[in-house]
């Protein structure tokens, strides 16, 4: 389980390090780390810092994958108290 735990946060700081260097020159942008279910969370997060939007990517799945899967992006554009921006993968 400590393990588990070691990957999963260094998967964390990878991606963080990499958000960060992105979002370098926009302005006012904050990035959280949170675990549990991510539909869950992110909706949680939206509202607790008051966001004014959310922007997330999108997979991009078929009908039958997103049906067993879910999709993340679906639930919270149906269930963020703020606007959501999905932008999906380019071809």
């Amino acid at each position: 389980m400590a393990k588990i735990e070691k990957y999963s946060q260094e998967v964390a700081d990878r991606v963080l390090e990499t958000a960060t260097r992105l979002c370098n020159n926009i302005p006012n942008v904050e990035m959280k780390v949170g675990q549990g279910d991510p539909r869950d969370v992110i909706c949680e997060m939206t509202q607790k810092l008051g966001a004014d939007m959310l922007v997330m990517g999108s997979h991009g799945y078929g009908t039958i994958k997103r049906a067993f899967l879910g999709s993340v992006s679906n639930y919270c554009a149906q269930n963020a108290k703020c606007p959501v921006l999905i932008v999906k993968k380019p071809k």
